[in-house]
């Protein structure tokens, strides 16, 4: 179990219980609980929420809509019910707005502030104040808003950093010289409140669920397919937001690790419900199946717009395999725990163009490096990815007597070495669960269930 030690971490040793069986839920997608707070929040009358993530990133989100004007509470049913300013409403807020851990957070309010005639500081955890604003302050620039930004040790800007918004903005064209659905969605949400027609180019597709959330409110947007995938996002501007009622489907990020746990423990078969499989999200579980994994998804629906399924995973013999870089960015987030995956099958599997990965709440390239190789796998680190050669399903040594992974702050980090600890000899201790809260606060919690 977690003990604390006197810094305030709580180190856990996560080892081996047996076969995971049995049905579990996960919290609502990360990525759909920010949009449709901010989205509600600038829409006229009141949106219901269901299924909220009521993680610490989507808790900040809802608490810096608040300080711009927004009402916004949680029902003991757990229904959230908020009631907008309407676009172009946002107020002044009055103090600076604590951003947490939360990079998507921090990125698409960044874009929101921008078309508003309002002034706005954002503050963050040690984590996020590490990581580069430059990429979405450089578009919302070009648009007219002023930012003053902290230098980071690399020379990147980074927070604590102010915005000053324009009103109005200018529309612009802008072509994403890196797959980010968070400075697309930043440039969409800037141009809400812009006069005229906002236009991203996507060379390569990333996750969708600002589109598809913003036509679900009113916006006018269409987008245009290429021959070659390059999509083309339009947004006509001064949008007027109807209120929505919206059933937040279980995140696939956070299905992830007990998908892989049910791969790699023998003996387990557990269904995972109500699980969001949005295309531009879901190639995990693709990668998983090539490698043999059994991930079959039950009773297929759609909810508010997203598909969604149960998934039915069983132990699998898994087989390495050469990752298609073209997966990345859908699935940019679940690769720590593909790697485990990978560390647990039969020969070498290689990834390659993952350099957005150390970017990210850690460098996750550098320190699932690290960590795994802790536990006992066979890790070899390369400019923009790993290679892993696998057990062939024999359990991983697990850290030794006194060493412990270093997790960096970072959630997927933590949730990761806890499922490879499921599949070693000796478990893996990890220095700190705390960040676990920031997407998962019922992780520990459904892992221990399963067990007993």
């Amino acid at each position: 179990m977690s003990h604390s030690d006197p810094s305030g971490m709580q180190p856990r040793r996560f080892a081996p219980t047996g076969p995971l069986k049995g049905r579990i839920r996960v919290p609502g997608d990360k990525s759909i609980s920010h949009r449709s707070i901010m989205l509600g929040a600038l829409a006229v009358g009141e949106t219901r929420v269901t299924g909220l993530l009521e993680g610490e990133d989507v808790l900040s989100t809802a608490a810096a809509m608040r300080a711009m004007g927004a009402q916004i509470e949680r029902r003991d049913d757990g229904e959230w019910r908020i009631h907008g300013v309407g676009v172009g409403g946002l107020l002044q807020p009055q103090a600076a707005l604590d951003m947490g851990n939360s990079g998507t957070s921090t990125r698409l309010l960044m874009g929101l502030v921008s078309s508003h005639a309002i002034t706005a500081s954002f503050v963050g955890d040690a984590s996020l104040s590490r990581r580069p604003m430059g990429r979405v302050i450089e578009p919302l620039s070009q648009m007219g808003a002023d930012f003053t930004a902290s230098p980071g040790a690399d020379g990147s800007q980074t927070l604590p950093l102010m915005v000053r918004g324009a009103a109005p903005a200018v529309p612009i064209t802008y072509r994403l010289p890196v797959a980010s659905a968070q400075v697309k969605s930043a440039i969409l949400l800037a141009g809400l409140n812009t006069p005229g027609i906002t236009t991203v180019i996507e060379p390569v597709p990333t996750r969708d669920h600002s589109e598809r959330m913003l036509k679900g409110f009113g916006a006018e947007l269409e987008v245009e397919v290429e021959a070659d995938g390059t999509r083309i996002i339009r947004l006509r501007g001064e949008a007027e937001f109807r209120p929505q009622r919206i059933a937040v489907p279980g995140d696939p990020s956070s299905a992830a690790f007990f998908v892989v746990a049910a791969l790699i423990v023998p003996g387990s078969d557990l269904v995972i419900e109500n699980v969001g499989l949005n295309p531009t999200r879901a190639a995990l579980f693709a990668v998983l199946r090539q490698m043999g994994g059994s991930i079959a998804e039950l009773d297929r629906r759609e909810v508010g717009g997203e598909p969604v399924a149960d998934l039915h995973v069983t132990h699998s013999a898994l087989t390495g395999i050469a990752v298609d870089p073209a997966v990345v960015p859908s699935m940019v987030d679940e690769f720590p725990v593909l790697f485990v995956a990978a560390a647990l099958a039969q020969g070498r599997t290689v990834t390659s163009g993952l350099e957005e990965l150390r970017v990210k709440e850690s460098d996750r390239i550098a320190v699932m490096h690290a960590a795994l190789e802790l536990a006992g796998a066979a890790v070899t680190e390369t400019t923009d990815g790993l290679i892993i050669d696998g057990t062939g399903g024999e359990p991983l040594p697990g850290t030794p007597a006194g060493a412990v992974v270093a997790t960096q702050l970072d959630h997927r980090i933590a949730m990761a070495m806890a499922v490879a600890g499921l599949a070693s000899c000796a478990g893996v201790e990890i220095d700190d669960t705390r960040p676990i809260a920031t997407s998962f606060p019922a992780f520990e919690r459904l892992l221990d269930g399963l067990a007993a």
